[in-house]
């Protein structure tokens, strides 16, 4: 049913989301434009009494405030135990008290999160995507039941910031994003280098493969080394360093005019967040006062200055799972189809993990985001026109920070890219009729063909190369499958096993699956396959051994069987039991969508 829907997609009806009696636009109340919209369903009259007795309980001062100021809502996906969320209560802390110093009430409040990084290679990594889901639900919840006039959400990890956009997209009120910013990146004594999250992962394959060496050679055993690089990879608070799907996002949202200048490349711990979180009352004024909301923002031009901004950085394949469903939930078409078109024209400039050297931090140090844009607005690759939440254009935005430095070797200049256009490909062929998600740098060529070798679950795959079972030498196509939205459920990201052949420098192989794969993976990797596994889609049916091409020139993938041999596999597959029957992962998996329409579920 739900994918009949996404395939037959038509116009939403009026309004698509539930809508509240407020205040026309442009209201006046004792000579001043009245903010509070929707708050003053309760707030004024009589009508709501218990109401305004909560809120005199909950700290509102006096009567005209009551009566007269704005609400709103700061989200933050704050909790501790995790350094992408754990300082965003205090961030959170910040921007409220600037509110309330503008004149507004400010209520905190926060929703929930999975670490990545905490979950990977586990089972705990199938409740990370549903949690998009349950940010943007929760978010949507407390705007719309408390009747906030605006919200200031506050993300850290790479599922919060598209739960909150699409949070945005439903209730549709002045709305603006604070990054809670990237982390340091981290310092290794025995390898005498930088390192950051995942190198863990890689560390690990080479650890697994008797590979893993420090820089003087017998000075460290390898425990020794995998300790030093456990207690030092992640130095403090802060999303993951590299170009992972945290840091696509969040350049990606800002492309879009969804937040401030550089918020998306402002460490979290750097003097300069927290005078962003200062400028955040001013901004969520701004918004309120000229009525941009995130209808205004979430168009076709600020998803095409998305997509732009994810192939020049080098983003996640996650990116093409959460655009998707952001541009879904705000009714904006964007299709797989778009993304290999911008991947077409646009050149992959960055020099950023995990495929590069640098880190976001890096970045921040020669300018951050606004001198990358200015490189790309001047190139007219990307839009400076689209609006944004400054109540300026993007271009007005930028204009006043400097040029990148004409010495700085992270980004490259237009003229002698990495790569002449995307990194990002959308595949098609006889094992993903429906399309599949590759990240192809050429680091790795850019044709890979080999036998199959199958594993079921992720865990099986992680069980043979734990104990060294993948060999070298002849080609290898890994097949990971069952692992999509509905088979895994939940697709997790399969970082430890892309991460562990990466480190054991396995060149011969290349992965596949319908599940997904970490923002910090590279390698000749393909995700995302569509149709997946557990719906009966023809990777359900590849048997080891069976020769499998990946053409990423002519965006193919294809396994060496005829249409007539894949027909009479799939009329003896049956249909796997769910594995999960009761509880939030059997609601995801009998609610969501497939990969290629980013995995929704809220599309009937």
């Amino acid at each position: 049913m739900i994918q009949q829907n996404l395939e037959q997609k038509r116009e939403p009806e009026e309004p698509r989301y539930l809508n509240f009696k407020h205040l026309p636009d442009g209201t006046m109340r004792d000579g001043k434009l009245a903010l509070n919209k929707y708050s003053s369903t309760l707030t004024n009259g009589h009508d709501f009494p218990g109401a305004q007795a909560m809120l005199y309980a909950a700290g509102v001062p006096s009567k005209d405030t009551m009566k007269n100021s704005p609400q709103v809502g700061i989200a933050s996906v704050w909790w501790e135990g995790n350094p992408c969320n754990m300082h965003l209560l205090d961030l959170g802390k910040e921007i409220k008290a600037h509110v309330q110093k503008d004149g507004m009430l400010a209520w905190q409040y926060n929703t929930i999160g999975v670490s990545d990084g905490i979950t990977m290679g586990g089972e705990g990594m199938r409740f990370s995507l549903q949690t998009r889901e349950i940010i943007a639900d929760s978010i949507e919840t407390v705007t719309c039941a408390q009747h906030h006039d605006a919200c200031i959400a506050i993300p850290g990890c790479d599922k919060n910031m598209p739960g909150v956009i699409m949070a945005f997209a439903r209730h549709n009120r002045p709305s603006i994003m604070v990054y809670g910013g990237s982390i340091k990146p981290g310092y290794s004594e025995t390898l005498r280098k930088p390192i950051n999250i995942s190198t863990c992962y890689e560390a690990h394959g080479a650890y697994i493969y008797k590979a893993l060496k420090s820089q003087e050679e017998g000075k460290f055993t390898p425990d020794q080394i995998m300790e030093d690089i456990e207690q030092n990879a992640c130095p403090g608070a802060g999303a993951c360093g590299g170009m992972y799907t945290a840091n696509t996002m969040s350049t990606s949202i800002e492309a879009m005019g969804l937040t401030l200048p550089n918020s998306s490349t402002t460490p979290a711990e750097s003097p300069a967040k927290m005078r962003e979180c200062a400028k955040a009352a001013a901004a969520i004024r701004v918004c309120m006062e000229k009525n941009i909301t995130p209808d205004k923002l979430l168009t076709k031009a600020s998803f095409e200055n998305a997509l732009v901004m994810m192939m020049v950085l080098g983003g996640s394949t996650n990116a093409v799972l959460h655009l998707l469903a952001m541009a879904g939930t705000a009714g904006v078409p964007l299709t797989l189809d778009d993304f290999q078109r911008v991947s077409n024209k646009i050149p992959f400039l960055a020099d950023l993990a995990p495929s590069g050297k640098y880190f976001a931090a890096d970045l921040f140090d020669i300018g951050g985001m606004p001198s990358v844009m200015k490189l790309l607005v001047a190139a007219g690759l990307l839009d400076g026109s689209i609006p944004t939440i400054t109540g300026k254009t993007l271009a007005e935005n930028i204009a006043p920070f400097p040029s990148l430095p004409q010495d700085q070797t992270l980004i490259r200049p237009l003229s002698n890219p990495i790569k002449a256009t995307g990194h990002i490909e959308i595949l098609r062929g006889n094992l993903a009729p429906d399309g599949a998600v590759a990240k192809i740098t050429g680091k790795e060529g850019l044709v890979f063909t080999g036998k199959a070798m199958v594993f079921n679950k992720e865990h099986e795959l992680d069980s043979a190369l734990n104990a060294g079972k993948i060999p070298r030498g002849e080609n290898l196509v890994l097949v990971v499958r069952y692992e999509g939205p509905k088979g895994g459920p939940g697709m997790p990201e399969q970082l430890k096993a892309s991460a562990s052949i990466m480190g054991a420098k396995l060149t011969n192989v290349a992965l596949i699956t319908d599940g997904r794969y970490s923002g910090a993976s590279h390698g000749f990797i393909v995700g995302h396959i569509c149709p997946e596994a557990a719906v009966g889609g023809p990777v359900a049916v590849v048997q080891d051994g069976d020769i499998i091409t990946i053409d990423a020139e002519r965006n193919r993938i294809d396994m060496d069987v005829s249409e007539e041999e894949i027909k009479r596999r799939l009329g003896l597959w049956k249909e796997p039991k769910m594995v999960v029957t009761r509880g939030v992962l059997a609601k995801y998996a009998r609610l969501v969508g497939d990969a290629s329409h980013g995995a929704m579920t809220d599309l009937f």
